[in-house]
């Protein structure tokens, strides 16, 4: 049976977003309406207890472009933007946080920009970007500086976590060495598509505020998962 290809399909990997996705999916539908059903757009929810999986149903019961998934094992971010991708149908795919840390209004941009690129990158790091606490803004600078000279990546956001991939190249990316773990999913997908010698282009991005809810990243556990990973990666470059 062959499938049936949207123009863009949005993976919205969420946790206990109860408060945020509504909002952030009428957003969504808002900037995107020039496609009309063309768009199709993906809450994949990790079986949240706040019962985020249950508002959006209820609140986009008459909406066919919005679509929910609901997952009860081997749950984890990577893991979940993995499945979402693996269920899309756009010849356009799109990756993005559910608290509004990425604003929906880089959507079509990143949309636009991904017919002329194999992949788009959101970073805060190249001239129009930012975010508004400036100190993890910077620590976050540095470290993506370690990144670039440790990996030899040539992009300036390796965390973003914002991006958008056509079909074709998606398909030639090696799921299993990818979509594991936390956000080091994101550079671990940039390095292998730098590899791969994919056409990769950066738009700038301002990051937005949480309206609502807590936010899950422990900033120093987290990079120091990130650092055992960057290690290892350049470990396994060094033994080819």
């Amino acid at each position: 049976m062959e499938l049936l290809l949207t123009d863009l399909s949005i993976v919205l990997p969420c946790y206990n977003e109860k408060d945020n996705i509504v909002p952030l999916v009428r957003d969504l539908l808002s900037q995107m309406d020039f496609l009309g059903g063309r768009l199709e757009i993906l809450v994949v929810d990790d079986n949240s207890p706040d019962g985020t999986a249950q508002t959006v149903r209820h609140s986009f019961a008459d909406e066919g472009r919005v679509k929910t998934i609901v997952r009860t094992a081997n749950r984890g971010l990577a893991f979940s933007i993995r499945e979402g991708l693996e269920r899309a149908c756009g010849r356009i795919l799109l990756v993005m946080d559910t608290d509004f840390n990425h604003p929906p209004s880089t959507v079509p941009v990143l949309f636009h920009v991904a017919e002329y690129a194999d992949l788009v990158v959101g970073s805060r790091f190249i001239f129009g970007g930012g975010m508004p606490d400036r100190t993890r803004y910077y620590l976050s600078y540095l470290y993506n500086i370690f990144m670039r000279l440790a990996l030899g990546t040539r992009i300036d956001d390796n965390l973003s976590g914002l991006f958008a991939i056509r079909r074709e190249a998606l398909q030639r990316l090696p799921f299993e060495q990818i979509f594991w773990g936390y956000g080091d999913y994101f550079f671990r997908l940039l390095l292998l598509a730098q590899r791969m010698s994919m056409r990769v282009i950066q738009i700038p991005v301002m990051y937005g505020l949480r309206p609502a809810g807590e936010a899950k990243t422990r900033f120093l556990s987290i990079f120091s998962g990130y650092t055992r990973e960057v290690l290892r990666l350049v470990w396994r470059r060094l033994q080819e």
